[in-house]
């Protein structure tokens, strides 16, 4: 397994937020959490991101124990976070430049750039993009990290649905180029059974994996989705009930 989360708990102020949650992902699967507001979902992410550290339960990427921050691991959140004084191009390799690796940072970007719908914004600034471009350049970021595993935290809860779905098609076709395991936060259920291979529903307080949607092999598209009722009123029944319950 790519990723493996074990027996995972994590409290604040002596207030238990996850408990027991067992996770496993295989290299190159793309995984959806799913849950109410508040339930832990991304303070699960924080805890594989190093930013929070787990009081109990081990995690491991590629069989090897994970303490703290590890660059097995990059990080996504909802806000784009580009700096406005760079150029697209200087924030999308600002990892590289971080680490003295940024010739060829640019030259990894600049070929990508196309399939990131951003060719000839390079030298653009961040103000001078679409909310949906801001956000490929930041996903493009996350992706020439040399991490092999991508948290991705509501990368698009903060765009229109239209281009929210937008963003949600392109990163479909990506996908398969991009080859990268992926963890992706997100309360909406569409999106969810869009792109993942697997939806792991977070319910109860405090919060566990209480329900398993396996969705590999099917081949997505838009007509597919709508056709995916009955499933969406059983995903939003289980988050309805267990929101209630604790």
């Amino acid at each position: 397994m790519k990723l493996e989360i074990n027996d995972l708990s994590v409290a604040f102020a002596e207030k238990t937020v996850l408990e027991g949650v067992n996770i496993q992902v295989a290299a190159g699967e793309f995984v959806s959490l799913i849950g109410a507001s508040g339930c832990g979902k991304s303070t699960l992410l924080n805890v594989l991101a190093g930013v929070i550290a787990p009081d109990k339960g081990t995690f491991l990427a590629d069989g090897q124990p994970i303490h703290g921050v590890s660059p097995y691991f990059a990080y996504m959140p909802q806000d784009d976070l580009l700096l406005p004084w760079k150029t697209i191009l200087d924030n999308v390799t600002l990892y590289a430049q971080l680490h003295h690796d940024k010739k060829d940072a640019i030259q990894k970007a600049m070929s990508e750039l196309a399939n990131f719908g951003l060719a000839g914004y390079e030298y653009a600034y961040p103000q001078e993009l679409s909310g949906g471009m801001r956000q490929r350049a930041a996903f493009l970021r996350t992706a020439l990290c040399q991490a092999q595993i991508m948290l991705l935290d509501e990368p698009f809860g903060a765009l229109d649905v239209i281009t929210r779905n937008e963003m949600q098609d392109w990163l479909l076709r990506l996908r398969s180029e991009l080859g990268k395991t992926t963890l992706l936060v997100t309360h909406d259920i569409d999106e969810a059974l869009y792109l993942s291979d697997r939806i792991l529903v977070l319910g109860g307080r405090p919060a566990s994996i209480v329900k398993e949607i396996d969705l590999r092999g099917i081949e997505k598209s838009r007509d597919w989705l709508f056709a995916q009722g009955a499933l969406h009123r059983d995903i939003f029944a289980i988050l309805r009930e267990e929101n209630y319950a604790s």
